[in-house]
């Protein structure tokens, strides 16, 4: 027996039209889920716990030259977020002056920043330079920003507002 070779004509009109409504689909859930799940965008936060900067207590930088993982006990909310804290004392400072110590940018890469996009910092990657508290995507980009820090924070201070009108309010 040979083997007979069938050819079929495969219409791509109805996989091309599910494709883009598939795509249409993603795009909207993914839109109505960002909205539902951040209050802000302004300040990296967690779409699942609503913890500011992954639970680390900001106060903590200052104090103790540490990233330290705050506690659930200790919790205030600011910016839409929750904030955590390692003691009573980084929790009333944090409330008094929550200006000095919420990382610039909103927790965001400032290297990112000055490339005109959002990329959330990593609590655990940091540097305090000119008295603030700056969150890095990683350690290379915390390492660019620290060969000239001044200038670098003079640039992402003229993008900010930029990048910042783009996130959810």
């Amino acid at each position: 027996m040979m083997a007979v070779q069938v050819k079929r004509k495969l219409n791509v009109r109805p996989l091309m039209l599910f494709g883009i409504f598939a795509g249409v689909l993603t795009g909207c859930l993914m839109s109505s889920f960002q909205l539902r799940a951040a209050t802000t965008e302004r300040i990296v936060t967690d779409y699942h716990t609503g913890l500011a900067i992954s639970g680390f207590d900001p106060v903590g930088y200052f104090t103790n030259s540490n990233a330290l993982a705050g506690r659930a006990e200790l919790e205030t909310r600011y910016a839409g977020a929750i904030w955590r804290f390692v003691n009573e004392g980084n929790r009333q400072a944090f409330i008094d002056h929550p200006e000095v110590y919420v990382p610039m940018f909103g927790g965001y890469d400032p290297m990112g920043v000055v490339r005109g996009i959002a990329v959330p910092g990593h609590p655990q990657v940091w540097l305090i330079a000119g008295e603030r508290l700056y969150l890095f995507h990683n350690a290379q980009s915390r390492e660019a920003f620290q060969a000239e820090p001044e200038l670098f924070i003079e640039l992402a201070k003229k993008e900010w507002p930029e990048v910042e009108s783009t996130l959810v309010q």
